[in-house]
């Protein structure tokens, strides 16, 4: 196919405080076998030079800053997802850096794929990740599921723009399942593809702390609420709750990004934990009739719901 013929990519990336990664994440880019067609970088008002940075070494890129950090990871990627002028959206967090063939091979996954694929993700290899996740038949397995990494994925664009992107009220972790939901609620698909992978910065699983916990928890619910049926958030529920209180364990890692990879100790290190994961819970509750206007339980095929 020539390069007239190939379908645009816009990558979009979602920023704070992270210039290094940042710098790094750019090069990487802009050093494809097959570079994106555009660049977009929105700024959650960085406070370490990461605007001059980027207007000196990349000037290129076209640059969002927020007026504030008051704006979540879904905001920031929203403003980013509705500037998009191409066919294709890659989807990457600022802390990831992409081997020279990445977009390439993804790309030309697409051409021979079904119009039905919506988006194509990537496997992410990040720091502290066990040997059994890492080389697991089941994780190296190229599949249909009903997740998608947002560190490394490319989309297509009009599809997540019909979706309605990712859900503001959940400002950060837990968007990307959320937004499977409704892409594949409207009869698509999302490949996940181990041969093309990405270095992710982030270390596997939950990001600890009080936020992180927090914001997990009450979206795990949030998700629940909207996509799932009533069965399944009992039983995932009771799941989730005897894993959190050491009660069972699960066999093994979750081959899919499920959002609880590691929730057992995060719960059990974080300070006044249990109590976070409590208020997150109400928090949660305070927003139900919120997400009954916006419940439509996912019935595709490829759908599970967390811990199912």
């Amino acid at each position: 196919m020539t390069d007239e013929l190939k379908p645009g990519v816009s990558a979009v990336i979602s920023t704070w405080n992270k210039a290094g990664s940042l710098r790094e994440n750019l090069k990487a880019l802009f050093g494809q076998v097959r570079p994106p067609d555009e660049v977009i970088v929105v700024d959650n008002a960085s406070e370490d030079g990461t605007a001059a940075m980027v207007e000196k070494s990349f000037p290129g890129v076209r640059f969002f800053k927020m007026p504030d950090s008051s704006a979540g990871a879904c905001e920031t990627f929203n403003l980013g997802f509705r500037a998009v002028r191409h066919e294709f959206t890659a989807i990457m967090d600022d802390d990831v850096v992409a081997p020279p063939d990445w977009l390439d091979r993804i790309m030309n996954r697409f051409a021979s794929e079904p119009a039905s694929t919506a988006m194509i993700s990537s496997k992410v290899v990040e720091p502290g990740m066990p040997d059994s996740f890492l080389h697991s038949d089941e994780v190296n397995a190229e599949r249909y599921m009903s997740t998608f990494r947002g560190c490394g994925t490319v989309a297509r664009t009009a599809v997540i723009a019909k979706a309605g992107y990712y859900d503001e009220k959940f400002f950060i972790y837990g968007n990307e399942r959320d937004l499977s939901a409704r892409v594949l609620g409207l009869g698509y698909r999302i490949l996940q593809y181990p041969s093309a992978t990405i270095n992710h910065e982030t270390p596997f699983g939950m990001k600890a702390g009080s936020r992180s916990l927090y914001f997990h928890t009450r979206n795990y619910w949030l998700f629940s609420f909207k996509n799932c049926k009533w069965t399944s958030v009992f039983l995932s529920t009771i799941k989730l709750s005897l894993r959190a209180a050491g009660v069972s364990k699960p066999d093994h890692y979750a081959k899919d990004a499920t959002g609880t990879i590691g929730i057992e100790k995060s719960l059990r290190e974080t300070r006044g934990g249990l109590w976070i994961a409590l208020k997150a819970t109400l928090a949660a509750f305070c927003l139900l009739p919120y997400c009954l206007r916006r419940r439509k339980v996912c019935r595709s095929s490829d759908f599970k719901p967390p811990l199912a």
